[in-house]
């Protein structure tokens, strides 16, 4: 379940995802069950959808049209 950081520095955008995503890597039954490391828990279809808003959140920032638009805020 995401959760919503109001007190987060205002220069990390995407800590809120990248924080989500590792606690639902690390609740999830590859890692409590089989014992694998989060890493190779990564490629697991559980938490695919948080992978894919981290990335993207990562991508705007490197995204050239962000000087014009700003960044996107997940």
């Amino acid at each position: 379940m995401p959760r919503y950081y109001e007190d987060k520095p205002e220069g990390c955008v995407s800590a809120g995802v990248k924080e989500d995503l590792g606690v639902c890597l690390l609740q999830s039954d590859c890692v409590l069950k089989e014992g694998k490391s989060p890493p190779q828990c990564l490629k697991a279809a559980k938490c695919k959808a948080l992978k894919s808003s981290f990335f993207e959140c990562k991508r705007s920032m490197l995204d050239a049209r962000s000087r014009f638009r700003g960044r996107k805020r997940y």
